[in-house]
C-alpha cells in the first residue's frame, strides 16, 4: 500500500513519528513529478559521514559532520527521523562553527544490539560514547541541540553534566507538559499512518503533501534514510519501529522541564507556538533563565522547515553567548578560555 488514492487523502490528517506538536498541515500544489519527491545526497550540504563503533560493544553510530573551524554543534534529531532531518541548516551553520549530526538508536544507519532500547538512560550514554571517541579527553567546546525526543536526549545529557566542554543547549519544538499530554494519543498516531511506500518518491510525496515537513528540498535528503525496503513486502517501510518503544516514551519527557532550567549552560527554546510553553517554563522565561523564539509558519520540524532561519539562529545563539572553539572568547585574550559557570 502506497500513498496513492484513498491513502492521499487520509494523509492530509496525520502526522509524522512524534509531531503531535505539529500546525495545521499544509497543502501545497497538487502537481506532481517523480523529479520533484526524487532522493537528494547528503553530500550536497555535509562534508562527509563516518561510522562510529563504541569500544566493548557491537554499536556502530552513523554521524554526518560539517565545517572545519569554530565549537560543535552536536545535534540529536527526533523519533522517527534521523541526523539529515539537519543536513540544509548544516549547510549554513558549517560557515561559522562544526556540525555534527548523529542517527541515534534505531534509526538512520546506526547499527547497535537492541534498536528498541531507546530508554533516555541508553540513549545518553550514546550520545556521550560517540563524542568520547570523536573527541577523546579534550572536546571542543559543544553546543548539544535537539528536536523533539532528541531535545529530550540533549536535555538529559547536559543535566548529567559530565560533558566539560558543554557550551550551549538547544532545543527544538518540545516542551513537557505538551508532549506528555500528547502520548496517549501516539500510538494510535503511529498505527494510523501510512506504513507501505512503492517507492522513496512516494514517501517523500506523502511527508510534503501530508504537512509533516514543508520543505520540499529538505525531505528529499532526510526522508530516504528513515526507511528501508522490506524484501518480503516489496516495498519500503519505517526504518523505525517506534510503535514497539511505546515503554520508554514516559522517560523521554517526564521532568523535563525543571532539567532544562537547571542546566548551567546558555539555552536556547525554539517553539513553532506559543501554545507548547507550559508552566514551569512559562516562569522561568520570565525569569530570563533562557532565551525562546517563537518560529512563525512552520511545522514541528523547525530545523527542515525552515533550515536558513534555523542556521541563523543557531549561529546568533553562539555569537551572542560569545561561545569560540574551546568555549567562552574572552575579549582582549588571544586564546579563548572555558567557563565553568
Amino acid at each position: 500500500m502506497d500513498s496513492d488514492g484513498s491513502d492521499e487523502h487520509n494523509a492530509q490528517h496525520q502526522f509524522h513519528p512524534l509531531s503531535a506538536f505539529a500546525s495545521v498541515p499544509h497543502r501545497p500544489s497538487t502537481k506532481t513529478c517523480s523529479e520533484k519527491y526524487s532522493p537528494q545526497s547528503w553530500s550536497d550540504y555535509f562534508d562527509k559521514e563516518d561510522d562510529v563503533s563504541v569500544p566493548d560493544s557491537n554499536n556502530v553510530f552513523h554521524v554526518y559532520m560539517a565545517g572545519t573551524e569554530g565549537p560543535v554543534v552536536f545535534c540529536l534529531h527526533g523519533g522517527g527521523y534521523s541526523g539529515l532531518s539537519f543536513a540544509l541548516a548544516a549547510s549554513k551553520i558549517k560557515e561559522k562553527a562544526r556540525v555534527v549530526a548523529m542517527d541515534l538508536r534505531g534509526h538512520g544507519k546506526s547499527v547497535t544490539d537492541n534498536e528498541l532500547d531507546l530508554s533516555v538512560e541508553t540513549m545518553c550514554n550514546d550520545v556521550l560514547a560517540v563524542i568520547k571517541q570523536l573527541y577523546g579527553d579534550s572536546p571542543p567546546a559543544i553546543i548539544i541541540v535537539g528536536h523533539s525526543m532528541g531535545g529530550s536526549i540533549a536535555v538529559h545529557v547536559a543535566a548529567r553534566r559530565s560533558l566539560s566542554t558543554l557550551a550551549g543547549l538547544v532545543v527544538v519544538d518540545v516542551v513537557e507538559g505538551t508532549a506528555m499530554s500528547s502520548l496517549i494519543h501516539m500510538q494510535k498516531i503511529l498505527s494510523s499512518r501510512t506504513q507501505h511506500f512503492s517507492s522513496i518518491e512516494k514517501a517523500i510525496e506523502w511527508n510534503v503533501r501530508g504537512g509533516s515537513l514543508r520543505n520540499v528540498d529538505s525531505a528529499r535528503v532526510s526522508i530516504p534514510a528513515t526507511l528501508k525496503y522490506d524484501d518480503s513486502k516489496k516495498c519500503y517501510v519505517y526504518r523505525t519501529e517506534l510503535e514497539k518503544t511505546e515503554q520508554y516514551w514516559k522517560g523521554w519527557y517526564e521532568g523535563l522541564s525543571d532539567k532544562f532550567l537547571s542546566c548551567p549552560v546558555p539555552k536556547l527554546l525554539l517553539l513553532a507556538g506559543t501554545d507548547r510553553m507550559d508552566r514551569s517554563l512559562t516562569i522561568g522565561q520570565m525569569q530570563g533563565k533562557f532565551q525562546m523564539v517563537v518560529v512563525r509558519h512552520t511545522g514541528h520540524a523547525i530545523q527542515e522547515d525552515v533550515p536558513d532561519e534555523f542556521a541563523n539562529l543557531i549561529i546568533t545563539f553562539i555569537s551572542r553567548n560569545r561561545i569560540g572553539p574551546h568555549g567562552v572568547e574572552i575579549p582582549g585574550l588571544h586564546k579563548a578560555a572555558f567557563s565553568k559557570t
